[in-house]
């Protein structure tokens, strides 16, 4: 009996020492480079001709005035195995010309999850933040400019046959997601490694082999959570967070978007009913828009359609999803938001035609499937912890939006994309005494402001802000002035400049 406990505590240490040494089996490097960063090749091969992509980047670009430093973080593609092969993310350090600068860079990543970062740090030297601190633009794994990129075009390829030839999407979508998997698996990738967890690591490596030990993280959308998630692993370096418009990790979004899009409207209808002197064309505009939507359901449209290039028009089938897509888009987009209210008064009309042409122009042009990089994050983040019933419940007291998906990976594609799920402690807030600043449009369609205050309830040394007629990702000069502001005093109350952004 002895012998056997002896035998569970030498195998218990056993383990233990292992587990230890995975987690040291590997230092991270940096490995320079002059900013033209090679795109992945596999990528540029394959991509279609429409989307006229080079091997190399701009971004040695960047205003020559300025010093910039430029390299790849090498690091695991998945921590968790002893074999795993290296991958390489790009980032690019923007140095500050004031001698007196503070020591304390602002570190920028892009949301989506899946979207590019780089660009930043050209937008960086043409900003004021960049007089006071260093600007790191760092590139998530398996985005645009990482090696490799987690992207091919099986599954737009099944989407756009999908709408040629008026087959149930659904089903197509999950036959392209099949080969868009065996495509990217074919490569070596391994997709378990691209997620929240890892994109965390990925931060912290970089910190420490650039030898920062205080620094602000800057994220939006998807990369605000992803943000706190930073902060979560190890505080000690973290001064402060910006957050423009964030999504929290702990937030199943699957469930919330629906009525996100729904309290946006909310927002759109009570500026319409107050402020609009042609009663004729818009009054009592919500009501007639849920009847109409509530009215058309179950129907279906047909438009002839000539794709570019082809010489045959096709009759190709939509339902209401395809216009409350429209609508969507125009709602996130700050310059096309103050249209939506003649363009529903148009749908309601019956008048579809120039809507549903330039879905079916951005289906076709634009290849629009999302990256892998999204589709595994979004199935690791938020699978595992999403709920159908909730969806349905939703569903049941808003029907006009019965089985319109507003993010473009769903719960149906993470069965079978098939990657484990982040440490249930990175979805569960947490308590934190750090300073950030937080903003957000009132008619914000993907994150609505309660977010914010959700954030800030756990960060009481908070600063939440909400941005009256701005929607998704409030950006501009305003926000970079109170940007300025908190970064060189994060505890001291912030001034917005103008009565357009008051204080939630």
């Amino acid at each position: 009996m002895v012998m056997k406990k002896l035998l569970i505590l030498h195998l218990f240490l056993y383990c233990l020492a292992g587990n230890t040494i995975a987690q040291k089996r590997y230092l991270p490097k940096i490995e320079s480079c002059n900013c033209r960063f090679l795109m992945d090749s596999s990528f540029v091969k394959t991509a279609p001709a429409s989307l006229k992509l080079s091997f190399s980047t701009p971004f040695e670009k960047i205003d020559s005035s300025f010093k910039t430093r430029c390299g790849y973080l090498i690091v695991p593609e998945n921590r968790s195995k002893k074999s795993s092969r290296m991958i390489k993310l790009p980032f690019i350090i923007v140095e500050s010309k004031n001698p007196d600068k503070r020591k304390d860079p602002l570190l920028f990543t892009a949301g989506g999850p899946g979207g590019s970062s780089l660009s930043w740090a050209i937008g960086a030297t043409k900003n004021e933040i960049i007089k006071d601190r260093d600007c790191i633009a760092f590139e998530q794994r398996g985005t645009r400019y990482a090696l490799p990129h987690l992207r091919a075009f099986d599954l737009d390829l099944a989407i756009k046959d999908s709408y040629l030839k008026n087959l149930n999407k659904d089903s197509m979508v999950l036959v392209g997601l099949k080969k868009y998997k065996q495509t990217l698996e074919a490569k070596g990738i391994d997709l378990s490694g691209y997620n929240t967890d890892e994109t965390v690591s990925d931060i912290h490596d970089l910190l420490n082999v650039l030898k920062i030990d205080s620094v602000n993280l800057y994220g939006a959308s998807y990369s605000g959570g992803l943000m706190t998630a930073v902060l979560q692993k190890d505080p000690t370096r973290i001064r402060s967070l910006v957050l423009d418009s964030p999504l929290p990790i702990f937030t199943p979004i699957d469930e919330d978007e629906p009525v996100n899009f729904n309290e946006a409207l909310n927002v759109l209808f009570r500026h319409v009913e107050q402020d609009s002197t042609n009663r004729q064309l818009y009054g009592n505009l919500k009501q007639r828009f849920l009847d109409y939507f509530n009215g058309i359901a179950s129907k279906t449209f047909y438009q002839p359609y000539l794709e570019k290039g082809t010489s045959d028009s096709v009759k190709i089938a939509y339902t209401k999803n395809e216009l409350l897509a429209e609508i969507m888009n125009a709602m996130s987009n700050n310059i096309r938001r103050k249209e939506v209210p003649f363009m529903l008064t148009e749908m309601i009309r019956g008048h579809h035609q120039v809507y549903i042409q330039t879905f079916l122009d951005d289906l076709f042009r634009k290849n629009q499937a999302p990256d892998g990089m999204r589709i595994s994050a979004y199935c690791a983040d938020q699978s595992t912890y999403h709920s159908e019933d909730v969806v349905r419940q939703i569903y049941s007291i808003y029907p006009y939006l019965t089985g319109y998906r507003i993010n473009d990976v769903i719960k149906g594609m993470c069965d079978c994309w098939k990657v484990p799920p982040v440490k249930a402690t990175t979805k569960e807030p947490y308590y934190s005494l750090k300073p950030i600043l937080l903003g957000d449009g009132e008619m914000d369609p993907n994150c609505r402001p309660i977010y914010i205050q959700r954030i800030n309830h756990y960060m009481p040394n908070g600063q939440s802000f909400l941005f009256i007629n701005r929607g998704h990702g409030v950006g501009g000069k305003d926000w970079n002035d109170m940007v300025i502001q908190f970064l060189n005093h994060p505890y001291k109350r912030v001034s917005p400049p103008n009565e357009g952004i008051i204080r939630i």
